[in-house]
């Protein structure tokens, strides 16, 4: 097995190395924080609202949150019917 290696990229200059291009700068993503202020705070709704979409029961959902399972019926909107 033969390989073969093109000298078709140039070296470049020290000085050229040591700019980043316009382009790669534009490309670039800031790095990551672990400021405070990033925090997103959900209300109660949107915290129950959010775990009944991803397949949560009305019960696992009270338990979780520490809420009554009426209030979290209220909340999606749930309503039982006694005959």
């Amino acid at each position: 097995m033969t390989i073969s290696i093109s000298n078709a990229l140039s070296t470049p200059s020290p000085a050229a190395a040591s700019a980043p291009s316009p382009s790669a700068a534009a490309h670039r993503s800031p790095p990551p924080t672990n400021n405070p202020a990033d925090k997103v705070v959900l209300t109660e709704v949107q915290q129950v609202v959010q775990l009944y979409n991803q397949g949560q029961s009305v019960p696992q959902i009270a338990t979780s949150l520490s809420l009554a399972v009426q209030a979290v019926n209220s909340y999606l909107g749930i309503t039982s019917s006694t005959s």
